[in-house]
């Protein structure tokens, strides 16, 4: 089986959005990941704020990278984000990915980002369904 860092890099190959935010992968292992990224000009929504759907889908990627890092396929079926306070160009967002529950068929994950100063600028809670097949 490989493992979580092989699995994760094979993913990120072929993950065109995730490369496109800038994602840079710091830490990963089973059922965890932390990543970075910095905001750039053009994921600001029209009040030149950070568009919520780059949040949403940071977390989205890292939900995605700490379930599959068991080294079985996985996919969300629920997802929810809390947006908690803006995001200006130019700051670098820090996520971290925690597994709360995993079970042979689900398992839940939490998605916390911060900004450069450490305040908390979102909370994400995700499902994923575990398949039987490997990486």
């Amino acid at each position: 089986m490989k493992t979580p860092k092989e699995i994760v890099d094979l993913m990120m190959e072929n993950d065109r959005f995730s490369q496109w935010m800038g994602l840079e992968i710091l830490e990963i292992d089973k059922g965890s990941c932390i990543a970075k990224c910095t905001v750039k000009e053009d994921m600001l929504n029209g009040f030149d704020i950070l568009h919520g759907g780059i949040t949403y889908s940071i977390s989205d990627s890292l939900l995605a990278f700490a379930a599959n890092a068991h080294g079985f396929q996985c996919v969300s079926i629920e997802t929810s984000i809390t947006h908690i306070r803006p995001v200006l160009e130019d700051d670098i967002l820090t996520a971290k990915c925690t597994e709360i529950h995993r079970g042979r068929s689900t398992g839940i994950y939490q998605v916390d980002i911060y900004n450069a100063k450490q305040h908390l600028i979102s909370k994400f809670k995700g499902t994923v369904s575990v398949s039987k097949k490997e990486h």
